[in-house]
């Protein structure tokens, strides 16, 4: 009796996830894994940080406001105008050379100060200078007067200048050659600390600087010089320097807030 054929197998003879070499050896390839996205939850502090900070920027922009609307206010009620000066008469005392070379130069200066604020005082502070120079050399320098200026005020200031100058023949000569001439230009500078009084409020210091080009007609001594013209332009300069301020905690911010108003307020006078 002839034999019959096998039967196939039922099975595989390669696991499932395999497959052969060319050598017939089963090859086994790992599971394929799926990858999960990472979820990160966000920080609370974060948050937070970005609140503080819109609520800071928030109230520093609300103080702004405040502030400029004080100052508007009190731009209108004070309506503060810059005080101007004038030279009067002018007076050279004594104008030599000594046995050194140096030239030594005393002037008599009178000068007009008005305030034409009508609420508004001015305090002017010690350390005030007034100057006399030629070209750039400073002949004479004197101290102005500590005093207060009312409300629509004139105040006129006599002011004594004196001072040497080393290697002055070459100067005195060119004095002289200008005399000649019959103009004389000098420079008349000031330098005057004030502080602005508002009501009874008495605010820091600020600086007045001025400059007045004049031209006289001789600088013979003992005589009164005639002032053939005179140009005056002054500004106004804050005073910033470091104060020790000793205040509670609880009077600090009042401190900063008036600190802000006075220095709004008087840049308002100044531009």
């Amino acid at each position: 009796m002839e034999g019959e054929a096998p039967a196939p197998p039922t099975t595989p003879l390669v696991p499932p996830g395999s497959s052969r070499s060319e050598k017939g050896i089963p090859l086994h390839h790992p599971p394929l894994l799926r990858s999960v996205p990472a979820v990160y939850s966000k920080p609370r502090k974060r948050s937070c940080f970005c609140k503080c900070m819109c609520w800071t920027i928030s109230v520093f922009v609300l103080l702004l406001i405040i502030l400029a609307a004080i100052v508007g206010i009190l731009y209108l009620v004070f309506k503060p105008k810059l005080p101007d000066y004038s030279v009067d008469t002018l007076r050279i005392s004594d104008l030599r050379l000594n046995f050194d070379m140096s030239l030594y130069a005393k002037f008599d200066v009178k000068i007009t100060a008005n305030n034409p604020n009508k609420k508004i005082g001015i305090y002017y502070e010690k350390g005030g200078k007034l100057s006399v120079w030629y070209t750039n050399t400073r002949l004479c320098e004197g101290s102005l007067p500590q005093f207060y200026q009312g409300h629509q005020n004139k105040t006129v200031l006599d002011v004594s200048l004196s001072g040497q100058v080393q290697s002055g023949s070459t100067l005195m000569t060119a004095l002289q050659q200008q005399q000649q001439t019959g103009r004389i230009p000098l420079d008349l500078k000031v330098h005057a600390p004030i502080a602005i009084k508002l009501g009874r409020l008495k605010l820091m210091k600020i600086r007045v600087l001025g400059e007045c080009l004049l031209v006289v007609d001789s600088l013979s001594s003992n005589n009164l010089i005639s002032i053939k013209a005179s140009n005056c332009k002054f500004r106004m300069k804050l005073c910033f320097h470091s104060e020790r301020v000793s205040l509670a905690s609880s009077h600090l911010f009042v401190f900063f807030f008036s600190f802000m108003i006075e220095r709004l307020l008087i840049l308002s006078w100044i531009f």
